[in-house]
């Protein structure tokens, strides 16, 4: 990793953790979140990786009465404000983020998030 790589990736470290501290601290069954990025393919490979504790704790996140899922619309114009005050520009934001679990992880990786993280995304 070049060190400019580093340095946008330990920019990207401290707003997940502010989004962990700020955001989703009264969010039912989180856990924590976590990135992959391939940075040849920088801002475009960026994927925000948002842990539960398990399936139906992201499907009740994600359900929402209406058509437009507000808890993801706010999460991502959250996540967008923070990328973008330190001069990171995601183009494809319906894609940046997505959801998995610590149950998911346990049964088909024997809790391996490494191995996990690496073959499903």
């Amino acid at each position: 990793m070049r060190k400019t790589d580093k340095k946008i990736d330990n920019q990207i470290r401290q707003i997940l953790t502010e989004l962990c501290e700020d955001y989703f601290e009264s969010v039912s069954g989180f856990k924590w979140l976590t990135h992959l990025v391939d940075y040849s393919n920088f801002p475009s490979s960026l994927k925000v990786i948002c842990i539960f504790e398990q399936q139906s704790d992201i499907d009740q996140f994600l359900s929402f009465p209406t058509t437009a899922n507000i808890n993801q619309i706010q999460l991502l114009s959250v996540l967008n404000k923070k990328l973008t005050d330190v001069a990171i520009k995601i183009k494809k934001l319906d894609k940046l983020m997505q959801f998995d679990n610590e149950m998911s992880c346990l049964t088909e990786h024997n809790g391996n998030w490494a191995n996990r993280l690496k073959t499903s995304y």
